[in-house]
């Protein structure tokens, strides 16, 4: 853009586009100006910047909840990108899976947020949500004649709630996690509608985490305590897979239906499964490219 003279306009002078006020008054809004609107990354903060901040965070969480609390931001392991399948015909419908990802990240006892969701359905009607019951409750498990379908956030590569989030709060790193920052998240909910699979959750009250079952080796985005009014999701427990451990879920399940590794190794069992086993993906037809395998073993 040029003035009558033809001389450029100056940066600070040049009028702005509604859809760039919409953005900067989001971010304004999520407690944070930046000179200049764009997407906000973690580790594009600068180093002292974003030390000063989570030791800043590790120390109202300690005056908050009375215990030491670790914050990491461990970055991506380079040449990884992680996946996860789910063995249909072993799961049993237990539920292990769901309270251990309770008690690994930190959420919410009341009201209660549950991360992985468990469906029971009907052998003869095959995997059909709209038939399936995630209350089931028999007085065993596995019920005759039924099957048991989990589902968590399947860590799309083409997800379509980072799309549309306004502040750029979430967004796929590069190891494969979909991350949500707290910090910046307004609560808008936006990603909650554009998530085909309801594995968005909002904070709707303060959340209750007793000090005896606060898990204080955290990561800033992942497991920390989060704040009211934000949305959460599993992160396919990052504050553990970047330091080659499993998730909670896999290590939890008694008949071994879980399975997580690194999609781009050849030896892994992760691609293994894929190249070897009936594989499925929910909502294919919507082309968001889930790393979240299904698959029978037998």
């Amino acid at each position: 853009m040029a003035t009558n003279d033809g001389s450029p306009v100056p940066a600070r002078t040049r009028p702005v586009t509604r859809r760039q006020f919409a953005t900067c008054a989001a971010a304004a809004a999520a407690g944070f100006v930046l000179t200049a609107c764009g997407p906000k990354r973690l580790y594009e903060m600068p180093r002292a910047r974003l030390t000063q901040a989570i030791r800043d965070m590790e120390a109202r969480y300690a005056a908050q909840y009375g215990t030491t609390v670790s914050v990491s931001d461990a970055p991506p392991i380079a040449g990884v990108e992680f996946a996860y399948a789910l063995d249909i015909s072993r799961c049993i419908g237990c539920r292990r899976c769901v309270y251990a990802c309770v008690d690994e990240n930190n959420q919410s006892r009341d009201s209660q947020v549950h991360w992985i969701r468990v469906f029971s359905m009907e052998k003869g009607k095959g995997v059909d949500f709209t038939e399936a019951d995630p209350y089931y409750a028999p007085a065993e498990v596995p019920e005759e004649g039924h099957f048991y379908v989990p589902v968590a956030c399947q860590q799309c590569k083409n997800a379509p709630c980072t799309k549309v989030c306004p502040t750029g709060a979430t967004w796929t790193e590069p190891d494969g996690i979909v991350v949500i920052d707290y910090d910046w998240c307004i609560g808008c909910r936006y990603c909650m509608a554009a998530c085909p699979y309801g594995a968005r959750h909002f904070n709707w009250s303060e959340p209750t985490i007793p000090k005896a079952a606060l898990n204080t080796n955290t990561h800033y985005l992942g497991n920390r305590p989060r704040p009211k009014g934000v949305v959460e999701k599993c992160t396919f427990c990052i504050q553990r897979t970047r330091n080659g451990r499993y998730p909670a879920c896999v290590e939890v399940c008694p008949v071994g239906a879980r399975k997580f590794g690194n999609l781009l190794d050849p030896a892994s069992e992760i691609r293994y499964i894929i190249e070897h086993k009936r594989v499925m993906v929910l909502k294919e037809d919507l082309n968001t490219l889930p790393k979240f395998f299904y698959f029978y073993a037998t």
